[in-house]
């Protein structure tokens, strides 16, 4: 099989990214711990595996999972993707882990004669349709550079910010300030608010001043219609980005007060049970405690990510 792809893990953001790679042209196959969930992927040219040893033959195997521990275990553990005879030249892993984590399985990787690149993303699953992932790589320039076109694939824009692990350190600043930011965003609309503004003109305000982002635009709409059931990021994914953050800053002595705030609130949504909802619900509790009960606004809010 060559000049192909490979690809282990289809949730909300792989699945986003496999798409991508197939309308470019990329010849692709998965393997996903649900089969199931890959099927419809075979409609758009996917090739659908029973195993993960099956990609071994790909010019390079793409990986993204929930957590270090998950990455372990579908590359080392029974049946992973380097314990057969034969191994894969390269492993991209787009995932979200530690810097710790990574370093261990780019050793593991490298004594078998795997090369290894780090290539996590900003963006959530609609920003990855929308083809506006900004994808950051680290490990060596020229597996990087070699790289490049599939990434190209999947975003719309790359960065190499190094050798190494440097690329976690990245994605760990990145969603520690994604935290910060949604847990200010929605204080301040509750307090827009509770005065009297109506929360779509204050989002829209929001949006079109020097504040406004990509991310406070494509949160905008869940936050008007109050649809936490679309669920993008859940809490525990958040509060467990926040806690990579915390443990970073000290590993580095660095006070982040802000961040260190933040992971409480996130973990007041978690241990109060919200588990399969987007982590924008935090709204919703940040205005219970301060007495405002929130009800959906019927007003039409773009996103930001059409073209």
């Amino acid at each position: 099989m060559s000049n192909s792809i490979g690809w282990i893990g289809l949730g909300r953001m792989g699945e986003a990214m496999v798409a991508l790679l197939l309308k470019a042209g990329h010849r692709v196959s998965v393997w996903n711990r649900t089969a199931a969930k890959a099927q419809h992927l075979a409609d758009y040219g996917a090739t659908i595996v029973e195993s993960k040893l099956d990609l071994v033959d790909c010019d390079a195997v793409f990986t993204m999972v929930s957590t270090t521990d998950d990455l372990i275990e579908v590359l080392f553990g029974q049946g992973g993707l380097v314990t057969g005879a034969r191994k894969p030249r390269v492993v991209i892993d787009s995932s979200s882990i530690s810097q710790e984590g990574s370093a261990q399985i780019r050793a593991r990787l490298e004594a078998l004669g795997v090369a290894y690149l780090s290539a996590p993303v900003s963006g959530n699953a609609k920003v990855a349709k929308a083809g506006k992932l900004l994808i950051v790589a680290s490990g060596p320039r020229a597996l990087y550079d070699e790289a490049a076109p599939w990434l190209s694939a999947m975003g719309r824009k790359l960065m190499w910010v190094g050798e190494g692990e440097l690329a976690r350190v990245w994605k760990i600043a990145h969603n520690t300030m994604f935290g910060v930011v949604i847990q200010s965003l929605c204080e301040i609309t509750v307090l827009a608010e509770k005065a009297g503004i109506a929360r779509h003109v204050f989002l829209e305000s929001i949006n079109d001043s020097v504040l406004g982002s990509m991310y406070t635009r494509y949160k905008s709409p869940v936050l008007t219609h109050l649809s936490f059931e679309q669920v993008t990021f859940t809490p525990k994914l958040l509060l467990k980005d926040m806690d990579l953050g915390m443990g970073a800053a000290k590993a580095n002595g660095v006070p982040m007060p802000a961040a260190a705030a933040t992971r409480e609130s996130i973990a007041r949504l978690v241990g109060r049970g919200h588990d399969d909802v987007d982590f924008a619900i935090l709204l919703k509790e940040i205005a219970a405690d301060a007495g405002l009960e929130l009800r959906p606004e019927d007003a039409d809010v773009s996103d930001g990510l059409q073209k």
